[in-house]
Parts: C-alpha cells; structure tokens; sequence
C-alpha cells in the first residue's frame, strides 16, 4: 500500500480525501450497536500523523466542539499528512453523561488495554490498534472532573524534547510537566514512542468558550509546529508559563467554601484565597496559599468537607 493511503478498520482513505466512519465495539443489552465515531483527515502529501482524541471520560465535552472546530477549519488539499480524530472515544459515558463506563471502570485507567478482557480493557485494546499504533504523534483532551474546573494548560513529559517543542507550540496559558500515569493512553502510547499531548480545560458537563479556544488555536499551533497546515489561528509561541510541580490545597474543616480567587491569578503565600463557614456563615475559617504560584483549578461544589482539595496552585 502507498505511504499516503491510510487505512483505518478495513477503511482506505487516499490523499486529499476527509472521510467519516464508524469502528464497532461493541453491542448493549438490546443488542443496540455502539461504535467509535472517527474522522480521518489524509493530506495530498505524505507526512505526520496525529491523533486527536476527546471524551475518554464521557462527562468531558469541550475536547469533542474542539475536534468539530479544527475540521471545520482543515482543507484536505492543504494537508501535510494525516489527522485521525475519535472526538467520542468513551461513547458509553458519553450517552450516560458520565465519566465512566457501564462497569464503572475509568477508561483512562484501563489502557493498553487487552482484547479478551472487561469492556474497558476491549476498548482501550481497540484504540491502541486502530488509532494509536496508525499515529506519529497525539493530543488527547479532558476537562476537570465533575465540580472542578481547570485554567487551560498542558500535561506532558517536558524533559523529552520532541514534546517540549510540541507543547511549547500549542500555547497554552502554562505547560506543566507530567509524569505518566499506569494505565493511562498517553502511558501507553508513550511506551511506543508516541508523543502526546495531554490539554486540561474548563469543567465536566458544560461549554467554557475561552478553553475551547484555546485548545482549537493550540491543536492548529501544533500543526503549525509539525509542518503539517499553515493557519492564521496558530499562536504565538513562547507565551506558556512552565510549571514542574503543584499541590492542592486542603479544606481545614467542613463547611461552606467561599472562593476569592479566579482560574490564573498568581499567588504569594500565606495569601488567603478564600474562606469557609458553617451553615449560618458564623464562623469563618480563612483557606491560605501554602506556596507561591499560580491557580489552576479549584472545586466548583460550595460544600466541603476537611480534607477535600479545593485549590490547586501550580509553582511556576
């Protein structure tokens, strides 16, 4: 077969062609099937291939408008190799509004996965083959969990040179040095040599337009970086803070938590960023910066109890 015809799924797609298919999984209980949507973008010329991949917790929507926005903006003919795009890969949790799949189990946990093992396992198994293994380079994208929000940022391995140049190229307001964790996609494609992006965005269940913006102007960025498409929307590189650790900050004690901080704000510590009382706002406890840095989440929930995180600060 020709370097520049792909095949996905017993699909062939030639150059300059975007094609729409469906992968099966597998059936529900009505016999119903279920399948992963994916597009395939293959450039008119031989080059990088990059997956992008959103919904792995299927209560994470921004990544799924952001995918739709970037191939609303792709021309097939202008295409420097190929971008494989799965903008629902968890499509159980996806129909149930929930991170999980019907087993409970997270799918972000259950990579690489296994083809005779639970339904996560089968599916993470079917992602590697199909989507991961036909890549050159991915960028898969979350929200925060359910209640939480997070300021737009990236998670990599910044001490791998490759995916600095990446993650530096996507612009994100901050790059945080990750390490991988087991049983996670971007551990398993790293295991092959793959690197990945991770962009963290906004909340679980809802739209925030300036995280969708910046994940769709990053991905363009990126591609910008690869060779792969000259746009307009790419930023400008060298605007990321760079943070290698963060901690979050712990609820005291139960209560109501009042938050006086916003998603971005730098802080000093000892700075109090909020406050907690009881039911009738008599007692007020005050939440303090245990370090310097910057906000990068916090709870979305009022109510907590001691210990909860609340606030998280990345050191810059």
């Amino acid at each position: 077969m020709p370097d520049n015809i792909i095949e996905i799924a017993k699909e062939r797609i030639a150059p300059g062609q975007l094609r729409r298919f469906e992968l099966p999984v597998s059936r529900l209980a009505t016999q119903t099937l279920v399948s992963l949507p994916i597009t395939v973008v293959n450039g008119v010329e031989s080059g990088p291939k990059l997956w992008l991949s959103a919904a792995i917790h299927g209560d994470e929507l921004n990544g799924v408008e952001i995918i739709a926005q970037v191939l609303g903006r792709i021309n097939p003919k202008k295409l420097r190799g190929t971008i494989i795009a799965v903008s629902i890969v968890n499509v159980f949790g996806f129909i149930e509004q929930s991170r999980y799949l019907p087993d409970r189990r997270d799918l972000n946990r259950s990579f690489p996965g296994s083809e005779n093992g639970s339904l996560a396992s089968r599916l993470a198994d079917l992602f590697m083959r199909e989507i991961v293994e036909r890549s050159t380079y991915g960028i898969d994208l979350h929200t925060a969990a359910l209640h939480r929000v997070n300021l737009p940022h990236i998670r990599a391995n910044l001490e791998d040179e490759t995916t600095f140049r990446c993650a530096k190229a996507f612009g994100a307001p901050l790059m945080m040095h990750s390490t991988t964790r087991d049983g996670s996609l971007r551990h398993a494609a790293t295991k092959k040599g793959i690197p990945v992006l991770l962009y963290e965005a906004g909340e679980a269940l809802r739209f925030d337009h300036m995280a969708i913006k910046v994940g769709v102007a990053g991905i363009m960025g990126v591609m910008n970086h690869l060779q792969m498409y000259q746009d307009e929307l790419a930023p400008i590189v060298g605007d990321s803070l760079e943070s290698r650790k963060s901690k979050w900050i712990r609820a005291s004690c139960g209560g109501i938590f009042h938050l006086e901080v916003n998603l971005g704000d730098k802080v000093a510590r000892r700075q109090e960023l909020g406050f907690i009382t009881n039911a009738f706002g008599e007692r007020r406890v005050p939440v303090r910066a245990k370090l310097d840095g910057i906000v990068i989440g916090h709870i979305q929930n009022p109510l907590v109890n001691q210990g909860d995180g609340i606030i998280h600060v990345a050191i810059i």
